[in-house]
């Protein structure tokens, strides 16, 4: 009998004290018998199976959103050239929102995954429920600020103005597919949480075809312009809220949602705060210094604002798995801490190390070789316009190995709830790494766009090697308690 079945004879342990207090004020918070078997798969068995089985499935969910962002570019391009670059723009603004609601999935995840591996299933269920009412705040409170405000605020990030004529419309439309997202974020992480990896890839699969029936209808059938790109966003993401609505009404269930189960008690949001805010501070100054790259991008030409997007979605076929193992393992690291098992948290970290890194160096040799081909899908017949990406992405692609290791290490960080790190880690990337490099290029040489690529390969790799020596000090600091 494998591990993962003799789990199935599993009893959850006997509720605490308060526990005991709190039940006849909450609705049943019992595990499911699949729930009960990942719970002690994840503690018992075999780390490297534990690592494949959360993590591949959310590497293929990674690489299929990316291969989505590029097939979207692709039609953008059917448009024009100029509305790859408005999309391209407008994307990073919109992902820079979006980390407001991933950073808080992110950081409250680990605390579900705390509270699941030490057995605590009424904190569980309250932390769930309570996540989704913060999401709504945070959700509704955007669109009630940005969506009379939007032309004003995509001049505050210094949008150029022929972006903003074209795509102020895109930008409110995509407003209300990020507050979708807020929701969806929140519901992928905790399937993740629980082990369902599965099922969050085939619910994607279906939203990202979704997405790109629509998309391909609106723009090659009828003809429509990116405000019909961010439509199609609407339609697919509402495809899966509904889904998650569906998934999360089991009652009693300690990962159904209950407005009974809402709190915002100290106990139950102080903790997820506490390291959510460090990952939204993180993941907005990311975006944020992508937009400064984009905006600084531009004393080139328009295009170059293109080039570089796509040069980015590019050096995503190596990332995106790899941040797929990142969120599995710091799922994985931080139910193995909550249980008790430290040892068994930095096990689960060498193993997605090696995965990483291995990931890496094969996508890095992959799309260099085949670079001209892939390319050329992108430039809508521009021959300079091809050769500017090309330029671009063969520096950034010395980057995909570093990464690697980063993505390990912030798989470590976040597990162990050290989100200060991997904010002060991301933070260094853009704003010491990239931006004032960009700057001493442009100031100092006439390399041109190129530039964007040698810019984007220091940061990657200088990143990726400070995020080794942090990850090296911090396992000695673990292990000398």
């Amino acid at each position: 009998m494998s591990t993962y079945e003799a789990a199935r004879s599993f009893s959850p342990i006997p509720p605490s004290g308060e526990q005991k207090k709190a039940a006849p004020k909450q609705p049943q918070a019992s595990l499911t018998q699949k729930d009960e078997a990942f719970r002690d798969f994840v503690r018992t068995g075999n780390m490297w199976r534990v690592v494949f089985y959360v993590c591949i499935p959310l590497a293929l969910y990674q690489s299929l959103n990316q291969l989505f962002k590029i097939f979207d570019s692709m039609m953008a391009s059917h448009i024009g050239v100029s509305s790859v670059s408005a999309v391209a723009y407008l994307s990073q603004i919109n992902l820079m929102l979006s980390s407001l609601g991933g950073g808080l999935a992110v950081g409250a995840s680990i605390k579900i995954s705390e509270a699941y591996g030490a057995g605590d299933f009424v904190l569980v269920k309250r932390r769930v429920s309570s996540l989704f009412a913060l999401c709504a705040i945070l959700g509704g409170g955007l669109l009630l600020v940005l969506i009379p405000a939007a032309p004003q605020f995509l001049r505050l990030a210094r949008t150029p103005e022929e972006f903003i004529a074209d795509g102020t419309q895109y930008f409110i439309l995509d407003l209300i597919g990020i507050v979708l997202n807020f929701f969806n974020s929140v519901y992928i992480a905790i399937e993740r949480a629980r082990g369902n990896s599965q099922r969050i890839l085939y619910l994607n699969i279906g939203v990202i075809l979704a997405k790109l029936g629509f998309t391909a209808l609106f723009v090659y059938g009828l003809g429509g312009g990116i405000n019909m790109i961010a439509a199609a966003t609407i339609l697919s993401q509402s495809l899966l809220f509904a889904a998650a609505c569906r998934n999360l009404s089991r009652k009693g269930n300690a990962f159904s949602f209950s407005f009974a189960s809402i709190s915002l008690k100290r106990r139950v949001v102080r903790p997820m705060l506490l390291l959510s805010v460090p990952v939204i501070i993180e993941k907005m100054a990311f975006s944020f210094g992508k937009v400064v790259i984009n905006s600084m991008s531009t004393i080139y030409s328009s295009l170059t604002v293109g080039a570089l997007g796509i040069s980015n979605n590019l050096g995503g076929i190596a990332t995106n798995p790899q941040n797929g193992f990142q969120e599995g393992g710091s799922a994985i690291i931080s139910q193995c801490l909550g249980a008790g098992e430290t040892e068994r948290a930095l096990k689960a970290f060498r193993c997605i190390l090696i995965v990483c890194l291995g990931i890496g160096a094969f996508f890095m040799a992959l799309t260099l070789l085949f670079l001209d081909s892939i390319s050329g899908l992108f430039a809508g017949g521009d021959r300079a316009f091809q050769e500017m990406i090309c330029s671009i992405y063969r520096m950034e692609a010395l980057g995909a190995v570093p990464l690697g290791a980063n993505a390990a290490v912030m798989a470590l960080l976040y597990g162990f709830g050290k989100t200060r790190i991997t904010l002060f880690i991301n933070f260094s990337r853009v704003f010491l790494f990239r931006i004032p490099v960009l700057w001493a290029l442009q100031t100092f040489t006439s390399l041109g766009d190129v530039s964007l690529g040698i810019v984007m390969a220091v940061s990657n790799v200088t990143t990726g090697l400070m995020a080794l020596a942090i990850g090296w000090y911090t396992i000695r600091q673990i292990r000398s308690r």
